[in-house]
């Protein structure tokens, strides 16, 4: 299997979970030196959660960033999107030309020490019920144990097409009215629209019924919800929706959480979904003015990226996408790596339909989702048959519901369209997306030995000096937001001595702390050219020893997050050396 172009068939159309396996052990079996595939668990319905490691020795341990996608069974997108991050971090390594952005050598030559790990479906059992019959699936298609057995609807292909759109209802109290413009295009009801009136129904039927209560559809209600399901802030339900009984009680979020844990080397994390064309980045729980702003002028500078590569704005989650004002989300796993895990973390919704169909942006980005007007939703349908091909919007079919008698179906099918990007420009997002995360994998921080000083006292004693630096851009703690966490400890450094001896053995081991990186995001005073000025060199630590006699002392530097380094140093006679 040659790589010989960015063209993998995740590209253009949603693969199922079949399809995704063949394509991660294809990469994996092409070019085993780079890429080792491994399960992190399993779903309820038997299917793996992979996870690609791409980069040479992936056991030894250095700066990582993570890629997750269709985390929500509707948002298949997301799944190309982490595959053709993958492909890229591929190039690197074997074609670096074929990248789109045009890498540099010198960034070609960092990246290819920056751990990729891929985990492009987090949902494999609702991506598949999605894409084998349609409906609405928010994480899993299960219900969350303990849930009363209330009536809800549950999706059902009533006519056999094999999809299931929605169902409408005649009722003189109906709240929708068909489009006489666009066949299939149901709008809200006004005060003058003239009778027929209809109800409007997920196709489907309704469980636990009780022949009289015809449910409102939630589909939220009762079922797992995965970005509610991590630690940081999670509260119970129902003060928070889909949160399920405890934090990672859902075997998806326990596999990501478990992983992230053995994994301190992860300093950026991508959660990828659908859709809307924005960035969202902590806090999720707090303003602006309540951040680090450290870490808000990182976000910045991503900002800056995101919007010069993808077109996509990025906004604060509290500020402008909580669902209600001032209401904070909980159990959100970009809190859960950025807080707990020291990560830039972000989410992505993907593909940018408001701006394809000219929607003024309002004061919260959220409320693009609650703005569509009539003229809008007609833009949609115009939309859809100029470049969509028309899979939105079908034809009504009249047949008889076991449950409420007479009915068609028909209609939306928001799979393609809303849900998703049409295939024909999933190769654009692709290639602007993995731009974009190359990029931000540059921000990784790099430990190095800088220099290795020898020096005579005499007497058969030398003092051993080694600098110890950081050259990347991030500091080795990662975002302030986790910097004080127990595991997140610095630079040690640990000599060891054969022929001679350290002169105090209990100051082999040696705490050197945190290194600053180099980069400060953007709008940091210290970048104005009023009083332009650089830190210090708190990128830097040094470790001594004191050593009696001749032999050779290796010196060991290591963090849980940067990894390790060693050193052999010859001692004594006319080995003595200042090296770099």
């Amino acid at each position: 299997m040659a790589l010989d172009a960015l063209d993998g068939p995740f590209r253009h159309h949603y693969l199922t979970h079949e399809a995704l396996t063949r394509q991660l052990e294809a990469w994996a079996e092409a070019f085993p030196e780079l890429a080792h595939l491994q399960s992190i668990g399993m779903t309820p319905e038997g299917r793996e959660l992979w996870v690609l490691t791409i980069g040479p020795e992936p056991e030894r341990r250095r700066p990582g960033v993570w890629v997750d996608g269709n985390m929500h069974g509707t948002e298949l997108a997301g799944s190309s999107v982490a595959l053709a991050v993958a492909e890229a971090a591929l190039a690197l390594h074997l074609a670096p030309e074929l990248l789109p952005a045009g890498w540099p050598e010198h960034q070609c030559r960092f990246l290819r020490e920056v751990l990729f790990y891929i985990c492009p479906r987090l949902s494999p059992d609702g991506a598949e019920r999605v894409l084998r019959q349609g409906g609405f699936v928010r994480s899993a298609p299960r219900r969350t144990p303990g849930t009363p057995a209330r009536p809800h609807w549950r999706a059902a292909d009533l006519d056999g097409d094999g999809r299931c759109r929605y169902l409408r209802q005649h009722d003189a109290a109906g709240d929708f009215v068909e489009s006489p413009d666009h066949p299939g295009l149901m709008l809200p009801r006004r005060v003058t629209d003239p009778p027929p009136y209809w109800r409007l129904y997920p196709e489907g039927v309704i469980e636990h019924w009780d022949g009289m209560t015809v449910p409102e559809p939630d589909w939220l209600a009762d079922t797992p919800d995965f970005n509610r399901n991590f630690p940081w802030g999670w509260q119970p339900e129902p003060e928070q929706v889909g949160a399920g009984q405890v934090p990672g009680d859902a075997p998806e979020t326990r596999a990501v959480i478990d992983f992230a844990l053995t994994h301190p080397n992860l300093y950026a994390w991508l959660n990828l979904h659908t859709f809307g064309g924005v960035f969202i980045r902590p806090l999720v729980d707090a303003p602006d003015s309540r951040m680090d702003r450290q870490d808000l002028a990182l976000y910045r500078q991503l900002a800056d990226w995101g919007q010069a590569l993808t077109g996509y704005p990025t906004v604060s989650s509290y500020e402008e996408f909580c669902y209600e004002p001032e209401t904070a989300l909980h159990g959100d796993l970009t809190e859960f790596a950025y807080h707990q895990r020291g990560c830039v973390a972000q989410v992505c919704e993907l593909w940018d339909l408001f701006h394809r169909l000219g929607q003024p942006r309002p004061a919260r980005f959220i409320d693009h989702y609650s703005s569509l007007d009539r003229e809008g939703m007609a833009r949609l349908a115009q939309w859809d048959r100029v470049h969509n091909r028309q899979r939105l919007f079908g034809d009504w079919q009249p047949v008889t519901h076991p449950q409420l008698g007479e009915v068609e179906v028909g209609g939306l099918d928001p799979c393609i369209g809303l849900w998703n990007p049409p295939p024909e420009i999933l190769p654009a997002i692709c290639d602007s997306l993995s731009a974009y995360w190359l990029q931000v994998a540059c921000l990784m921080p790099r430990l190095v030995i800088e220099a290795v000083h020898l020096s005579p006292l005499g007497a058969g004693y030398h003092e051993l000096e080694v600098t110890v630096a950081n050259h990347g851009y991030l500091p080795s703690h990662g975002v302030q937001a986790a910097r004080e966490r127990p595991w997140n400890t610095g630079v040690e450094a640990q000599a060891s001595a054969v022929g001679c001896r350290l002169k105090a053995p209990a100051q082999a081991r040696q705490r050197l702390g945190h290194l600053d990186g180099w980069g400060r995001g953007l709008g940091d005073t210290a970048h104005m050219p009023w009083f332009q000025r650089s830190r210090g060199n708190s990128h830097q630590a040094q470790a001594r020893w004191l050593i009696e006699g001749e032999g050779e002392v290796t010196v060991r530097v290591e963090s849980p997050r940067l990894g390790s380094l060693s050193r052999t140093i010859p001692i004594g006679g006319s080995r003595d050396t200042t090296a770099s």
